[in-house]
Order: C-alpha cells, then structure tokens, then sequence
C-alpha cells in the first residue's frame, strides 16, 4: 500500500494543521490537559470550533485554560479523571452524558518515574499509558459509535524503540525494575492498542492513530535523573545536539492524526511528522518497530488487558 504523507512535516505547528477545519458541533475529550502537548492540542481544537472536555487529574490546574477558551467564547468544562485509577475512569464516564463522542485524544502520560503502582496494582507507566486509556476508551465506544465518524488518537512515543511488550512480566513483579524498558512497554502497547481498536471498531466509524510527537520539553521529563538522560545521551549542556521541538510543534501530530484529511479511510497507523512512519532503521530513533506492528501481539494484548482490568473489580487500592 501507498505510504500516506500530507503537506505538513516537522516544523509544522499544531495550528497550522488545523487550518481550514471547521469543529463546530463536534465533540473533542483531551486527556492530560493541563500542560504541554495536552493544552496546546486542547487549545488548537477549541480555536476550530470543538466543545472540549478536559479530563484531568487536577481539575484546578486545567482552569486557567477552560477560562482562556471559555474567553474567546469556546466551548469547554474540566472533568476529573485519575488514570491511575480504573474506579475513577468509570466514574468519569458515569458522568458522562452520552453525546456523540467525535474525537478522543488519549494524550496524557508519565515517563521513566521511580517504581510506583496504580491504585489496581499495575506499574504506574503501564498503569497509566496504557491501561488506564484503553478502559476509558472501552467505555466511552458508544459515544465513539454514536458520532458516526470518530477518531481515537493514542499518543505514543519513539519510546517504543526500547521495548516490545513483556507478556510474562509486564508489572515488574519478577524481575529488576527499568524506568525506560517500563516506559518502552507502555509505549510500545499505546501502538499496539491504537492498532487492534482500528481493526475491531473501523467497521463502526471509529479509527485509530498512535504517533511520536516529536522531542519536547515538557513536564513529560520530570521524572528524569542524571543517570536517565545520561542513557539517553542527553546532554542539557549541549542540547543543540538534538532536534527539539516546541510544543506547538509537537501538537501538530496530534491534531493531524485527529483532523488529516489524508488520513479519512485509514486507521491504525503510526504517525511522525506529519506522515505515516517508516519502518525503524537499526540505531536510529526515528520509525516505527516491527513489534508496534504486530497485529497478533495487538491481539493478545488487548485480551490480556481486558483480563487484567476485569481482575481489578472490587479492587479499589493495593
């Protein structure tokens, strides 16, 4: 098949892409809300006319920019919603009132923290990532149906390089603890989620996008030590090195993945730059692993989520 690229590419701002687009009377949830990426994608959507809902754990950190849209005569409330814990998603979509559900942008994340669990038990990065996505985005289908046209955007990361998913082991509990190969993990599942929902739900409107947004300075990185960046190979003294993005930059993937018109027909690709990624060359940080691919890992990934979060009920906390 034809490789599908558009007419944007890396230095491509998030508003640049949405040009021309008209979101009026469509219905946006933009999860991580509240810094970087989530609030520039959240702001571009707002800007094209989209009612958005900012589903966030900290509901008094997403004011500032409910108030900035709601300004400019936008659209938009906060909803809380905890990721890292699955009580708290279904209670988000509880509250939910069930209008049609045009766009789910699956933005928010943690990266390379300590060793930590969800509120279920599941490593925080996984827990959170993946997991925690992927019961809200279960739950919310049909309102997703209900559009008649939606997309579902997983924001994924270059990350994936570093880890296919560890089916014997995915919450750490045998084997050394690995900030990066746990991120990795999430990552690489983020892809592979984003892969087996286009292929369960295409037939019902709904397609399915993960990407890489792109290197950027954002809260992402607050977790990370010396001894991290220094496996990265990331020098903050010499950080020309390396092609950073800015934030406005870094959300032109996530409004292409939710708005491109290239896209219409397609779904569960992985996206960079504006563009349907290449395949992973051997040592460079750019394309897509043959393990984010894998229909047969999508698969059983996703029914080994469902097990997992079905083994969670009446769980509430470790």
């Amino acid at each position: 098949m034809t490789r599908i690229t558009s007419p944007f590419g890396w230095s491509s701002t998030a508003a640049a892409v949405a040009a021309g687009h008209d979101l009026t009377g469509k219905r946006a949830i933009v999860t991580g809300a509240t810094s970087g990426l989530g609030v520039e994608t959240a702001r571009v959507l707002a800007s094209r006319g989209a009612e958005l809902i900012l589903a966030v754990r900290d509901t008094a950190a997403a004011g500032a920019l409910a108030e900035e849209i709601a300004a400019v005569g936008g659209k938009v409330r906060v909803a809380a919603l905890d990721l890292a814990d699955l009580r708290s998603v279904e209670a988000f979509v509880a509250a939910y009132d069930g209008a049609p559900l045009h766009l789910l942008i699956n933005n928010a994340g943690i990266m390379a923290c300590p060793l930590m669990r969800t509120a279920q038990g599941f490593e925080m990065q996984l827990g959170v990532n993946h997991i925690g996505h992927f019961h809200l985005t279960r739950l919310l289908l049909p309102a997703l149906r209900a559009a008649r046209g939606a997309r579902v955007v997983a924001v994924a990361s270059s990350g994936h390089h570093w880890s296919d998913f560890d089916f014997d082991d995915p919450n750490f509990e045998q084997t050394a603890y690995d900030p990066l190969a746990a991120y990795g993990r999430s990552k690489t599942a983020n892809a592979l989620f984003a892969l087996e929902l286009d292929r369960r739900c295409a037939g019902d409107g709904i397609r399915s996008f993960s990407l890489m947004p792109g290197g950027i300075h954002t809260a992402l990185g607050r977790h990370m030590t010396e001894e991290i960046r220094s496996r990265l190979g990331i020098d903050p003294a010499q950080a020309s090195q390396y092609r950073w993005k800015t934030v406005e930059q870094g959300s032109a993937m996530t409004i292409w993945a939710a708005l491109g018109r290239e896209l219409d027909g397609a779904g569960g690709l992985y996206l960079e730059d504006c563009n349907e990624a290449l395949p992973a060359e051997e040592g460079k940080r750019v394309g897509v692993k043959p393990w984010a691919r894998d229909a047969a890992s999508a698969e059983r990934l996703w029914t080994w989520t469902e097990a997992a979060i079905a083994a969670t009920k009446g769980k509430d906390s470790i």
